[in-house]
């Protein structure tokens, strides 16, 4: 088979696929859009999960006239001049591809109005080609309706789910936007009418009362904020160690405004809460890392849902010592620490295993530390002092820690059996 040059119209197919990926890829290029565009109001309209119709409005800088049609040329963009700019990018869109990927497999209408110009502009396109320019009025602001997406493209269509997961899809997309960005209303409204809103007064918890409800909102700690002038920021809000999941999806990380996935950021958060949470549990955050822009490159994945950083440990130091401070200062609970442990390995003939257990048993001794109790092994007493006299009543024998459970209770092995002990009480 010959080579040839690939029509334009299969190429933007072949991008679109790269662009998007469903429904909420859409939203989400959208959102940006509007965000980028100094949006404070964004509505954001869906039918049938988003494959029947889409439809973002808000009330930004709009589009001139004349670069209306513009916006929907490949790589055509406001955003960056020159390849230096890659280097320092401030906005959530650069790379002038999401307008035109959108159009080209499916119907779209633009309704926008630059506050300084009159009136405003209709753009409608099918395909990628423009069908319709024309004169309209409406606020300042932009309206961009999405309607049978991939209708040129029946074979990505049909891969689509149902219209209930897709619809998950879009309303977690929206709900990350509301986080990153809580000066910004957000609106969500489906079939069944307005199913999100956010307040838009730039108050985190207050979104995350809306997204997960009053009483996990109201439970989350704030991020202490880094005295000086460290160059990575991290604030956010995240969970006690009483509050957590099952899985690690309640971590939700943003870079410069951005929603990322990183493996390494997430085990940052996990590893904070070390010792604090019983084991295959998670906990639950908004992290948000603010850095300078040339410390970050946010050109590495099709959708920039993945960052390179220029010190990668760095930031996850950051991470990891902002959440760990503000959990146990918050939280009033301290993980158990227990001190080396030197047990002795050779005795004489007489002594069997009960004795060698109820000998190391009685190494331990109890030491109260605030509200919880640490235990630390004694070892400066020769091992035949150890054992001692029966304990008074009302007093704990010596104990040896086994683990701790729901960050409530410790379990301890003592000459008795098992203990269970509370450390608030």
């Amino acid at each position: 088979m010959p080579i040839l040059t690939l029509a334009d119209e299969v190429v933007s197919q072949i991008a679109a696929g790269e662009v998007v990926e469903r429904p909420a890829s859409v939203v989400k290029e959208l959102i940006e859009n509007a965000i980028d565009a100094g949006s404070r109001d964004i509505l954001v309209e869906v039918r049938e999960g988003g494959k029947r119709l889409i439809r973002i409005s808000d009330d930004g800088c709009g589009i001139p006239s004349s670069e209306a049609d513009l916006a929907f040329q490949r790589h055509s963009t406001s955003k960056l001049r020159t390849a230096d700019d890659l280097s320092h990018i401030t906005t959530l869109g650069f790379r002038g591809e999401a307008l035109a990927s959108i159009a080209a497999v499916s119907r779209v209408t633009l309704v926008t109005h630059s506050k300084d110009e009159p009136a405003g502009t209709l753009l409608r396109l099918e395909g990628g080609q423009i069908v319709a320019h024309q004169s309209s009025g409406r606020p300042p602001g932009t309206t961009v309706t999405v309607e049978d997406l991939f209708f040129s493209v029946p074979a990505r269509r049909k891969f689509l789910r149902s219209d209930q997961t897709e619809q998950r899809h879009i309303d977690a997309c929206v709900s990350r936007y509301a986080m990153a960005y809580p000066d910004v209303r957000f609106t969500l409204n489906h079939e069944q009418g307005v199913v999100f809103q956010s307040p838009g007064n730039g108050r985190l918890r207050d979104v995350l009362i809306g997204v997960y409800g009053l009483e996990i909102g109201a439970a989350m700690l704030d991020l202490a904020a880094d005295s000086g002038a460290d160059p990575i920021q991290v604030a956010g809000l995240v969970s006690p160690p009483t509050l957590h999941r099952a899985n690690r999806s309640y971590i939700t990380l943003f870079v410069n405004g951005r929603w990322i996935q990183d493996s390494s950021l997430t085990y940052a958060v996990i590893q904070a809460y070390h010792t604090l949470l019983p084991s295959g549990r998670y906990p639950l955050g908004v992290i948000m890392v603010r850095l300078p822009p040339e410390d970050v490159d946010v050109n590495v994945h099709p959708t920039k849902a993945e960052v390179r950083f220029r010190d990668g440990d760095t930031v996850f130091r950051a991470v990891q010592r902002a959440v760990r401070r503000s959990v146990i200062e918050q939280s009033g609970v301290r993980p158990v620490a227990i001190g080396p442990s030197t047990w002795p390995t050779t005795y004489g003939p007489q002594r069997d295993a009960h004795e060698d257990r109820r000998e190391r048993l009685a190494s331990l001794k109890p030491q109260a530390l605030g509200r919880q109790r640490q235990l630390e092994l004694e070892n400066e007493r020769p091992p035949d002092s150890r054992l001692s006299a029966a304990q008074p009543p009302g007093q704990l024998p010596p104990l040896r820690v086994v683990g701790q459970l729901g960050a409530t209770y410790i379990i301890a092995e003592g000459p008795e059996g098992m203990y269970l002990l509370d450390q608030h009480a």
